[in-house]
């Protein structure tokens, strides 16, 4: 029976040790999201203040499949996939809507203006709280959403070009099947 007693540390080693492991197989980048295949969270954010462009609401997302960035301009990633953006946004007629994070307005402002603008609309996020109801976990995140509004896609962490082209894929098959 004492033998038995030294076998439990042992085992309960051996089941840590491979939860552990099977953690590491896992792509860092690929954060599961409970909203992929569900309609997007009910928001209604207002533009940037100072922006001529529109808003961005739940309503907004639907009739089109379109891609939402979560963007800020104290952001350094959101630096390095913003010139992705900008050609896809000269390059594609897909629709590049923004959800501006806990930004202040100038700063978004400056920011678009020093670098360019691909959106189509930007909702204003000052508080976070549309973010967060998306699930987003900092920024750069960006989703891919259908015609109906229902997200079937997530990245976290800046895009770069063979992130694009696996978005572009599922935008095209998404575009097909409606």
């Amino acid at each position: 029976m004492k033998r038995l007693l030294f076998l439990v540390p042992l085992a309960a080693f051996l089941v840590l040790a491979a939860y552990l492991g099977f953690g590491l197989t896992r792509d860092p980048q690929k954060v599961p999201s409970a909203l992929i295949d569900r309609p997007a969270p009910a928001f209604d954010l207002p533009a940037v203040p100072g922006l001529a462009l529109a808003g961005l609401s739940q309503e907004s997302l639907k009739g089109q499949v379109s891609i939402v960035n979560v963007f800020a301009s104290w952001c350094q990633p959101c630096r390095i996939e913003h010139p992705i953006f900008m050609r896809l946004a000269r390059e594609s007629d897909v629709p590049i809507l923004g959800l501006n994070y806990k930004d202040k307005a100038e700063d978004a402002r400056k920011w678009l203006g020093d670098l360019g603008n691909p959106y189509r609309a930007i909702g204003y996020d000052f508080e976070g709280r549309v973010a967060i109801d998306w699930g987003v976990y900092g920024v750069p995140e960006t989703f891919v959403v259908d015609r109906s509004g229902t997200i079937r896609f997530k990245h976290v962490g800046p895009v770069t070009p063979a992130v694009l082209d696996d978005m572009l894929k599922l935008i095209a098959q998404l575009k097909r099947a409606a």
